[in-house]
């Protein structure tokens, strides 16, 4: 058009591309702020995202702990109610013992029933169980043992496996018996460990013998159903080497006699109908004749060595806390001794038992 690169409106004209440049530029420069802004936004999102989470769960397990600990104290007010009601039954021979009555009943005290009450906020269970009514691990020999065994329905050759490896557990040797185990055996799985060659010290000791699953302990199925497990039968704290049939369960009835489920539990509920007990109206009344081979299994005593099991919880709380304490009550005013303390019981048992 002939105009001279000195020209004013040509020079406007060369400016008009420059300018867009910058405004392009002057856009990138924005978007990159708006960026990293939002990657600024999007990490102050996260910390104060874990911030919160760390306060809740830090707040949950505070709450969790004191409902623990609120059903501690729960649990043991029911132990102590459990053993107060122990020291107020009277005691034979005692001429400062209070008159019987219906609740101090010795084999109404420790019959094994829950009793439940409400304290506060919460609840308590608490029952008695006469440790005499049990079978003691160290004490029963090989023709008991294999009794009980038969009579849970276990089968012969997994029966001599128990049998005998519960024998090898207590003696004092390294020469196992036929189907028995000893140092060898134990020591070859994993991980390993040696036999005790002792007396068992808890009952749970079971759970490290040959052919003891947690299904047998526990009495539990490959479905979860019930059965009667070996927890229920044995103890290692029975003072004698027979059983207390004045407070043996259903349960240990069933193991040593061979009867039904159903009818071990009729002879526990006729047992307690009857006011005064002799061992012959018992075996009577459970249907064993006389010279019969399972009499030489019972006797009839009051309780000595008694657990004391109590469960505590708070009403908005899921778990119960469990505690269990074992005693020895002596004679006259002489009280008592706690010989074994659990202070927090496998949660298995809570869920098995009810």
């Amino acid at each position: 058009m002939g105009f001279s690169y000195h020209d004013e409106r040509f020079s406007t004209m060369r400016k008009v591309p420059g300018f867009g440049f910058r405004v392009s530029s002057l856009s990138n420069e924005r978007g990159v702020a708006l960026v990293v802004v939002l990657w600024i936004f999007i990490f102050l999102f996260v910390v104060a995202f874990d911030f919160a989470s760390s306060v809740r769960e830090d707040g949950m397990a505070a709450h969790r702990y004191a409902e623990e600990a609120e059903g501690y104290y729960l649990a043991l007010a029911g132990f102590e109610e459990g053993l107060y009601r122990l020291l107020e039954r009277p005691v034979p021979g005692s001429q400062t013992g209070r008159p019987a009555s219906p609740l101090t009943q010795p084999q109404k005290e420790v019959d094994g029933s829950w009793q439940e009450k409400t304290l506060g906020e919460g609840h308590y269970r608490v029952r008695l169980m006469d440790e005499g009514g049990k079978v003691n691990i160290n004490r029963a020999d090989e023709d008991t043992l294999r009794r009980i065994f038969t009579n849970l329905g276990v089968e012969e050759s997994r029966r001599s496996i128990l049998v005998d490896s519960i024998l090898d557990w207590r003696d004092d040797d390294d020469l196992h018996r036929v189907n028995g185990a000893e140092n060898d055996y134990y020591l070859s799985l994993s991980p390993s460990y040696t036999a005790k060659n002792g007396p068992f010290d808890t009952v749970e000791d079971l759970l490290w013998v040959r052919g003891v699953t947690p299904e047998l302990f526990y009495g539990l199925e490959e479905n979860y159903s019930r059965r009667v497990g070996l927890r229920e039968i044995f103890t290692v704290d029975s003072p004698t080497d027979r059983v207390n049939l004045r407070t043996a369960s259903a349960e240990v009835i069933h193991a040593l006699v061979g009867a039904s489920l159903e009818k071990s539990r009729k002879f526990v509920e006729d047992r307690k109908k009857l006011s005064d007990k002799t061992l012959p109206d018992l075996l009577r009344l459970l249907g064993i004749a006389a010279g019969d081979a399972a009499m030489r299994l019972f006797v009839l005593t009051n309780p000595s060595v008694i657990t004391i099991d109590a469960s505590g919880q708070h009403a908005g709380s899921v778990t119960p806390r469990r505690i269990r304490g074992i005693v020895r009550l002596g004679g006259g005013n002489r009280g008592f001794e706690l010989i074994r303390w659990v202070d927090r019981d496998a949660w298995i048992s809570e869920r098995i038992e009810r």
